[in-house]
């Protein structure tokens, strides 16, 4: 299934029967059945009646609410019974600072490595922009995590490699109409920055949808420490997922010229750069046309797609919680 994205500003989702329409002026702009939707996403000015939003609550289907530009502002969740024996098991593995260090290991560890891949298939594709310096140094302190005997440790050298990292990531950008100078989040003051940041909002959110309906607390996390409003455990479980998803999506939609520097305005009053209404609309279908492909999985030899994806990887540290096991993150090597 896929997410419903309404970015049509002033009009309304609405219920009839078992199905969801969205209306705008007496025109109906959409029909679609319920069971055909993870979650709806709403950005802007788009209203909704009560009556859709039981209809939501009754399939299990989440409701995300977004600024205009895609900030998230808060989430409308389903009060389905919960797996409160997975969320005790959580709780009592997150005060255990053995557990705690060793699955920080292996997110930190995950995410570098799945750097390193971007880089060399890069590299491989395109010889004329070689990477290989850049991925040895990421080599070396992903071999450097499992040294690190504390989780503060662990940040500074995270930090490291995403600098090693975002200096390749700024060369594999073959557009003359783009630049990158690095990763900035808030502002972003570029294109490059500004798809980066909408994605990683796009697969957080989806992420922490999935971990409540599957019974997590969301908001406690083990990299990432517990911080107000955030789902930390979200934060933890997107980081293995930012360079196959985003990071390739992003070079991908600006290599292949589906974006121009024109598709973007400026917020003054953040100083950010964001995707313009109908060009976040495109986004939308290459995003989710680009989760929904499939791939043979690298660790099972099956067929798979990312959302599948997210859902296999939050059953396997939900399978660590409960036995105290080694969480093995996703690893993407196409």
């Amino acid at each position: 299934m896929a997410n419903l994205y309404l970015t049509e500003q002033g009009s309304v989702l609405r219920k009839t029967g078992d199905r969801l329409i969205v209306e705008k002026d007496d025109t109906v702009l959409l029909d679609i059945q319920c069971n055909k939707i993870d979650t709806v996403l709403i950005f802007g000015n788009v209203q909704f009646t009560t009556q859709a939003i039981k209809e939501l609550f009754e399939h299990g289907i989440e409701m995300a609410l977004l600024t205009t530009s895609g900030r998230l502002i808060g989430q409308i969740t389903s009060p389905f019974t919960k797996n409160v024996d997975l969320r005790l098991a959580q709780y009592e593995r997150y005060r255990d600072s053995s557990y705690v260090l060793r699955t920080s290991k292996h997110i930190v560890a995950g995410k570098i490595q799945n750097g390193v891949e971007l880089l060399r298939r890069f590299s491989y594709n395109h010889p004329d922009r070689s990477l290989q310096e850049e991925a040895r140094q990421l080599e070396r302190l992903r071999d450097e995590v499992e040294k690190k005997e504390r989780v503060d440790a662990l940040l500074g050298l995270e930090g490291a490699a995403a600098n090693i990292y975002f200096n390749g990531f700024g060369r594999m950008i073959v557009n003359p109409l783009f630049s990158f100078n690095g990763r900035k989040k808030r502002p972003a003051p570029d294109p490059v920055n500004a798809l980066l940041s909408f994605g990683y909002t796009l697969v957080f959110n989806e992420i922490a949808s999935l971990l409540d309906g599957i019974g997590f607390d969301p908001y406690i996390g083990f990299y990432h420490k517990p911080d107000y409003g955030r789902a930390s455990l979200a934060a933890d479980l997107m980081e293995e997922f930012r360079s196959p998803i985003v990071d390739r999506l992003t070079l991908k939609l600006i290599n292949n010229r589906v974006f121009i520097p024109d598709d973007f305005f400026l917020h003054p009053k953040s100083g950010s750069l964001y995707l313009k209404r109908e060009a976040m609309k495109r986004y939308f279908v290459e995003y989710e046309r680009y989760l929904m492909e499939e791939f043979t999985h690298p660790a099972t030899g099956e067929k798979t797609d990312f959302r599948r994806c997210f859902r296999t990887q939050a059953h396997r540290i939900a399978a660590c919680i409960k036995d105290d096991g080694e969480y093995q993150p996703f690893h993407f090597d196409r």
